[in-house]
């Protein structure tokens, strides 16, 4: 039978603040747990736990999407470019990702669509 997912805050919480007491100490883990009066293999055994959930949360979060400078131009040389040119009366804002790319996003373009988008595209290649 599979064992619950529940969690008690309180433990993890007291071993939270408990392993970063001992990372500012300097100590051996025997030393700090015999100065603290904790279980060696308890201390251990948090310390992987909380090392495997802060993994699992951080793999949880959307990436960030990172803003790179951006140069503003008035006209298009359309021979140099390969995105697509949209009429000058349709309004549109020219993203330039780090990796060269270009988006031309048209404006009203949902600032949730353009997030998950900037997301896939600035993904590395497997």
């Amino acid at each position: 039978m599979a064992r619950p997912d529940w969690r008690d805050r309180g433990k993890e919480r007291f071993w939270r603040r408990a392993i970063r007491r001992w990372q500012r100490s300097g100590l051996s883990v025997r030393a700090f747990c015999a100065a603290e009066a904790l279980s060696e293999p308890s201390f251990y055994g948090w310390r992987r736990e909380l090392a495997r959930r802060d993994q699992e949360a951080s793999a949880h979060v959307a990436p960030v999407a990172r803003f790179v400078p951006m140069r503003v131009r008035s006209d298009v040389d359309v021979a140099s470019t390969t995105t697509e040119v949209t009429p000058a009366s349709a309004p549109a804002i020219d993203v330039m990702l780090a990796n060269g790319r270009q988006l031309r996003v048209p404006a009203g373009f949902a600032p949730s669509m353009l997030r998950q988008l900037l997301a896939v595209v600035e993904e590395p290649a497997c």
